[in-house]
């Protein structure tokens, strides 16, 4: 059988049955759809042989499981922060608009940023932190002002 067809048909017959058992485990709908998804990447990857059907069902929901308790367990290792709490927690009132632009950069620019602006390190010090050019550090900074200033024009004009 064609890999193609055999994986459209084993999402199919099964995506149900792998929602069912993430979600429980899981609780939380985008931890679900990723888990459902790395599973049946797995199944392409390792293209295992089966004996039978059931042989299949039970390879996919082992994997499932395991896929899911490494979600948890780097959910455990790496806890979210919510923006709202990190606003608080980071940010006079008058600078939670400040910050939440600030979150919403490329990771790179919004990192140049913060250690600039916040932490106060010079253009050299980053680029060694980084292990970047100067160069680049100063065209993340200008991309960054750039991009805050723009969504802050967008925000408040007209």
């Amino acid at each position: 059988m064609d890999s193609g067809k055999d994986i459209r048909e084993a999402v199919m017959r099964y995506s149900d049955m792998l929602y069912k058992v993430c979600i429980v485990i899981l609780c939380n709908e985008q931890d679900v759809q990723d888990a459902i998804q790395d599973t049946f990447c797995r199944y392409l990857e390792k293209r295992p042989e089966f004996c039978d059907e059931e042989h299949k069902k039970a390879w996919l929901i082992r994997v499932a499981v395991n896929i899911s308790r490494d979600m948890i367990r780097f959910r455990i290792r790496h806890p979210k922060v919510c923006i709202d709490e990190l606003e608080n927690s980071l940010a006079a009132p008058e600078q939670k608009e400040v910050l939440r632009e600030l979150l919403e950069l490329p990771v790179r620019q919004k990192t140049v940023i913060y250690l600039h602006y916040v932490e106060g390190y010079g253009i050299k010090e980053i680029a060694g932190i980084m292990g970047i050019t100067e160069g680049a550090v100063k065209m993340r900074l200008k991309r960054g002002r750039e991009q805050m200033r723009f969504s802050w024009k967008e925000a408040y004009s007209g």
